[in-house]
């Protein structure tokens, strides 16, 4: 990458090799579009699972600042390449035939199973933690300019094709309203609010797979926490959480004329 900056190049990375570097910015346009202008070369997409959290993460923290995120996420086959969806379809159809399944790519059979453990994002940090859970912690905090967030996670591979999930909670220095969270969301840039669980109106991954935004649903209240609130989003992680990420931000750099490496 540092070949290309001084060859005149402008490189957006999707590898986590960048994103903590103090000097590169890490960039989801919808939440710190500014970031943008301060590259020296090169900026960084975030994890796919931080990029689909932070989104409507946003207008929550613009208006009552959010203070901590307990977050569970149920991340997709697809999140290991399409040799993960190999994988779950062949145990699928050996699960049918009678044939006993075979694990390759993850630790465990994947089909009719949930896996607590993503080898390919990483190992082991301290404290038990997947380096996947880890880095939802640290980017989060790096993407909204604020180390007053904390974030815990736990993040767990689906027999999903494509798609990430996530359960949050969310809790906020100011008091809100949930109607009041509901008309921000609603007017977010890349979210779509679908929150009608009376008429089953509510995200899924089959129906969010393939599409750019970031759905959110089920909002409640904390019954526990006064200035909490609990909701369930999905996101596409091979689109808002990889690719279509860095094309907006290429996007931001040619319409704001930012293709010019500041000296």
């Amino acid at each position: 990458m540092p070949e290309a900056v001084k060859r005149g190049c402008v490189v957006v990375d999707n590898t986590s090799a960048f994103r903590m570097d103090p000097d590169v910015p890490l960039v989801v346009p919808e939440v710190n579009r500014e970031a943008i202008r301060l590259h020296q070369g090169i900026i960084a997409n975030p994890n796919c699972s931080t990029i689909i959290m932070v989104v409507p993460l946003k207008p929550i923290h613009d208006r009552w600042r959010v203070r901590r995120v307990v977050v569970s996420t149920y991340q997709a086959v697809s999140g290991a390449g399409a040799k993960g969806i190999d994988e779950l379809h062949q145990q699928i159809k050996d699960i049918a035939a009678g044939r006993t399944p075979k694990a390759g790519l993850f630790p465990r059979q994947i089909a009719c199973n949930l896996i607590a453990r993503i080898p390919q994002s990483g190992g082991l940090e301290d404290g038990g933690y997947l380096q996947e859970e880890m880095k939802m912690v640290r980017e989060t905090v790096k993407i909204f300019g604020d180390d007053s967030v904390r974030v815990t996670a736990t993040c767990v591979r689906v027999p999903v094709a494509r798609c990430h999930s996530e359960s949050m909670n969310v809790e906020t220095a100011e008091p809100f309203a949930l109607d009041d969270v509901r008309a921000a969301l609603a007017d977010a840039e890349g979210v779509t609010l679908q929150d009608d669980i009376a008429n089953d109106v509510f995200p899924d991954p089959l129906e969010s797979a393939g599409k750019d935004d970031v759905f959110v649903g089920r909002l409640r209240l904390d019954n526990t926490n006064p200035l909490a609130m609990n909701m369930w989003i999905c996101g596409d992680q091979i689109r808002k959480g990889a690719a279509l990420n860095a094309i907006q931000i290429a996007e931001v750099l040619v319409k704001e004329g930012l293709l010019a490496v500041k000296a």
